[in-house]
Formats: C-alpha cells, sequence, structure tokens
C-alpha cells in the first residue's frame, strides 16, 4: 500500500494505491533466482489458505517446490507493507507456521543437505539453526532479515553463526545484529563474507578479508523499493552460478534490483538474465 502520510496515533490516513501480490523474503529470493537461470529450491511452510494461482506461478519459474509443504489449521504468513511518497517503509507481518516451524516436527532439510549455497531469511531462528547443523556440506548465508530487531536475539545469533559461512543485512539490520555479536561493525564478523546493502549508496562487502564498495546501479526509474533485497540476492546466487567472482557477482545482484525498483511488487519487474548483466556491466569497472 501507498499512503500520503503514516497516520499519527488514533488517526487515519487514506491508502491511495493498494496490491495484493506474492511476497516473502524466501519466494522473493527463490523465483527471482530460478527465472534468472539459477537452479533453486524454495523449502517452506504455508497454510491451507495459500493460493493455488500462487502455487502454479511459483513453480511456472522453475523453483522445485518438494519441500513446499501445506500445513493444516494455519493461515499462510502475509505481510502489509506501507510505503510513504519517499518509500520510507512500515510493514506489518503475520508469521504463519514458518514462525514456529520448529514447534512443528517437519524437517525440510532434503535440498539443503545436497545444495551447494543454503540461503536463510526470515522465520524461525531454531528451525534454522537444525538446518544449518544438518547441511553440513552447504555453503550457507544467514540472513535474518527485518527479523533481526525482533526474533534474532543475542543467544540465538550467537548460536547460528559459528555456522554460517556468510552474512547478508541492510545498514538498518547490521546495527542489531552487531549489538547481538558485540561487534562496532558488521564487518568486524569474521566470515568468509559479509555483505551490508546500503540503499542509494550501494553495497559494502567483505570479501575474505578484503573491504570491498560495491556500486548501485541505477534504475531507469524509482517506483516501489518492496523486495529489492529479496532479489539482490538471486542476482547475486544466479552470477555465481554463471561463473562470476564473487565481487562482480555482487554487482550484477544490484543491476537485477534496479530492475525491481522500477515496478510495484518485488517480482513484478524481474529481468532475464541477459537483461541483467548488460546493466551490470558499465559498473563492474567500478569495485573498489
Amino acid at each position: 500500500m501507498t499512503v500520503r502520510k503514516f497516520p499519527d496515533p488514533n488517526t487515519s490516513e487514506d491508502v491511495l494505491t493498494k496490491t495484493s501480490s506474492l511476497g516473502g523474503t524466501g519466494p522473493n529470493i527463490a523465483v527471482a533466482a530460478a527465472r534468472l537461470g539459477c537452479p533453486t529450491a524454495l523449502c517452506a511452510l504455508v497454510g491451507r489458505d495459500f493460493p493455488e494461482a500462487q502455487r502454479e506461478f511459483i513453480e511456472r519459474s522453475g523453483v522445485i517446490m518438494d519441500e513446499f509443504v501445506t500445513v493444516d489449521d494455519y493461515e499462510t504468513s502475509t505481510a502489509v507493507v506501507i510505503n510513504d511518497p519517499g518509500l520510507t517503509q512500515k510493514v506489518l507481518f503475520f508469521q504463519g507456521p514458518q514462525g514456529i516451524a520448529s514447534e512443528l516436527g517437519i524437517e525440510l532439510t532434503s535440498n539443503a543437505r545436497r545444495s551447494k549455497h543454503v540461503h536463510l531469511c526470515t522465520g524461525d531462528p531454531e528451525f534454522y539453526i537444525d538446518v544449518m547443523l544438518k547441511a553440513e556440506r552447504a555453503r550457507k548465508s544467514l540472513d535474518p532479515a527485518q527479523e533481526s530487531h525482533r526474533i534474532w536475539n543475542t543467544d540465538n545469533f550467537n548460536r547460528a553463526l559459528p555456522l554460517a559461512d556468510a552474512v547478508f543485512c541492510n545498514n538498518f539490520e547490521a546495527e542489531s545484529l552487531c549489538r547481538y555479536a558485540g561487534k562496532a561493525d558488521i564487518l568486524d564478523l569474521d566470515k568468509e563474507l559479509v555483505v551490508c546493502t546500503q540503499g542509494s549508496k550501494g553495497s559494502i562487502a567483505k570479501i575474505n578479508g578484503e573491504v570491498l564498495r560495491i556500486p548501485a546501479v541505477e534504475a531507469d526509474r524509482i517506483v516501489d523499493a518492496t523486495g529489492c533485497g529479496d532479489t539482490y540476492r538471486a542476482g547475486f546466487y544466479a552470477a555465481l552460478y554463471r561463473g562470476y567472482p564473487v565481487p562482480e557477482a555482487l554487482v550484477v545482484a544490484s543491476a537485477v534490483a534496479s530492475f525491481v525498483i522500477e515496478e510495484t511488487g518485488a517480482l513484478t519487474n524481474v529481468p532475464s538474465w541477459e537483461m541483467a548483466e548488460a546493466r551490470a556491466e558499465p559498473y563492474l569497472g567500478q569495485i573498489h
């Protein structure tokens, strides 16, 4: 939704635009990565209300869905994302079964065990720590996203961190993660890869101890930032799959996000691989 301004307490504002679409960090990453040509599985729990049309859309995108599980007696995770004219967001999130996955006794580790990369995003930390322990051979990326501020804490983050090969976050999430880890800067984490996105300023990454500034790829227009971080990650994995080194793969990631911000909805304007690669090319020499 978009509003003229966020309402003051106990007041209301008219919603200027309203769109309902498939979303969520996991589906955004998986669908975009698959559409960019990267073999991708989505391991997730949904309620029986999950729309069949959306299930078909994910399948048509090429996502592997043998661990996409319907849980009776629960409604599917739902987010209400509200943007003001400056694209500042406020989000209300209903966790659904994904938020209590560790309590349901459903194990989703088959794909993780045989994957080269496993990306752990929003959801139950205890569930993800179990997946990380069992996916021993995969390279694991810890990406708590907006739940960095609420569901994650000093205890569970410091249990998950040693099991991760990489950490992804944005500059707002980094503040909470640094507090949990007792670090002054997110780049102080002792990981092979740490990526912190910073909106229009691009990204900063520590790759095997070397800190690099990744440029922001310019969009043709700015409409809606929803899902840009998710599709950035999708572009990164698609570029790795096609043989790009990590720094250049992060530029391709930025290029993918630059298309997504041009339309409303996280999956409305995912580019083809060729489009992303062409837009990224002029920026590859700007890594420093």
